[in-house]
């Protein structure tokens, strides 16, 4: 079965738009979990605008399933990875100010650099993984990084779906085929929802987790938490 992760980032922007503690992501996350996900994923940006650095050290003792830190590897996000030891921590090359991630690393040309980072987390023990576009030679680059995994960037996908394009699924499964030929882990996100999510994962090979949490959220304002997770959880088996 393809694990499921939520990102619980969009509990933290509601919030933080009242300040105090409510929602309590805290708890929310104990929740996800007991609900049955399979991780929780966080995403702390440069300005805290959602996820706080904080939270993810509160969230540290509280996630018994798997702990996924995303962010861009600049010195204070490799400080609290470092000092959090999530399960797995996925590397986004975030635009500073950018409002979503919106791009997958070029592996090739930032190669030396994502090296150094991903030696660095491993000495730790800490599973990495790289956000990528569905570009074959791109999966090439992340093999040569050293890193566990890839996440690949489904946005276009997602797009092309809700336009009732099916073929634009080929680029994810010729980037997937490439990354199992390679060794590497394959791991997913980014505008994945009920209505896409099962076809995805029927026609991706290798697919490992999903990491969602907009979509998810925003449905679970409609049918409710724990059933929209359930929803999710029996798509992927």
């Amino acid at each position: 079965m393809t694990k499921l992760s939520v990102n619980i980032n969009k509990l933290a922007t509601l919030r933080n738009a009242r300040g105090g503690n409510v929602p309590d992501i805290l708890k929310a996350a104990n929740d996800i979990q007991g609900f049955g996900a399979h991780g929780i994923t966080v995403h702390p940006r440069p300005d805290e605008r959602h996820i706080r650095y904080q939270d993810a050290r509160d969230l540290r003792p509280i996630v018994y399933t798997e702990f996924n830190i995303e962010g861009n590897p600049q010195h204070n996000f490799i400080d609290l990875v470092l000092e959090t030891k999530p399960e797995q921590v996925t590397l986004v090359p975030d635009a500073i100010g950018a409002i979503t991630s919106n791009a997958g690393w070029d592996t090739i040309k930032h190669q030396d650099y994502l090296v150094d980072v991903i030696a660095e987390f491993k000495r730790h023990g800490i599973r990495t993984s790289i956000f990528v576009d569905p570009v074959e030679e791109m999966v090439e680059g992340a093999k040569a990084t050293g890193t566990d995994r890839i996440e690949l960037y489904t946005e276009s996908f997602a797009h092309q779906y809700a336009l009732g394009n099916r073929k634009g699924i080929d680029p994810y499964v010729k980037a997937a085929e490439k990354a199992v030929e390679l060794d590497l882990g394959i791991n997913a996100g980014h505008d994945l929802s009920l209505d896409n999510i099962q076809f995805f994962k029927q026609n991706v090979p290798g697919l490992l987790e999903v990491s969602i949490g907009h979509a998810l959220i925003a449905e679970a304002i409609y049918l409710g938490l724990e059933n929209v997770v359930n929803m999710y959880l029996n798509k992927l088996k």
